[in-house]
């Protein structure tokens, strides 16, 4: 018996489901509500904008890479190699979408005000691989990997979207973008144990 969707859930399929035949810039929330089976009033309960829609929807991949890299035995893999395994896994788990997110990339490269809200969610994400990846996120040397590879991710993620199924050309330049920011990395980890070391010194 398949499982019952709750109502959020059936809002975010239904806003991807529309997003890849219809596109996003003219789609609306009711078209939305409506697609969902659930009231506007119910869709409003839920979600304040299609922008939080999409955040929901970039949740929703989270979660799925933090399953699945839980039960990855990364521990004899570099840092880089951990998180090009990460975010190959993050590119699997959006693939049933990506008809949609093509046209979302499209609608939104030409309303930027639209994706704008959009960029704290991304951070976000990039925290999560980069925890998933083993690597921390937190603190000021944490911000500056998850920019880092935000800007990595937003490259990648590019050639995905036109990218064949082999993901050969996504699997290229994610490899290449993360060999060029390994010395970033490198750098930003240095600093970190810097600054510790000297927040040590300074509590003595």
């Amino acid at each position: 018996m398949a499982r019952k969707l709750d109502p959020e859930e059936k809002i975010v399929n239904a806003a991807m489901r529309l997003a890849a035949s219809r596109g996003w810039r003219g789609l609306s929330l009711a078209d939305i509500a409506t697609s969902a089976k659930v009231s506007l009033a119910d869709l409003s309960t839920h979600f304040a904008s299609k922008a939080a829609i999409l955040a929901a929807y970039g949740r929703r991949i989270d979660a799925k890479v933090l399953e699945e890299s839980s039960t990855e035995d990364m521990s004899g893999e570099t840092a880089r190699d951990r998180l090009f395994d990460v975010l190959m896994m993050r590119f699997d788990a959006m693939g049933e979408e990506k008809e949609a997110l093509r046209r979302i990339a499209a609608d939104l490269r030409r309303d930027p005000i639209a994706s704008a809200p959009l960029a704290r969610p991304l951070l976000q994400s990039m925290g999560w691989m980069l925890e998933a990846a083993g690597i921390d996120s937190s603190g000021i040397a944490g911000a500056l990997r998850v920019r880092g590879l935000a800007f990595v991710w937003g490259a990648a993620f590019r050639v995905w979207l036109e990218d064949g199924e082999d993901q050969s050309k996504t699997m290229a330049e994610l490899d290449r973008r993360l060999r060029d920011g390994a010395a970033f990395l490198e750098r930003v980890s240095w600093f970190g144990a810097r600054r510790r070391g000297e927040d040590a010194r300074d509590a003595a």
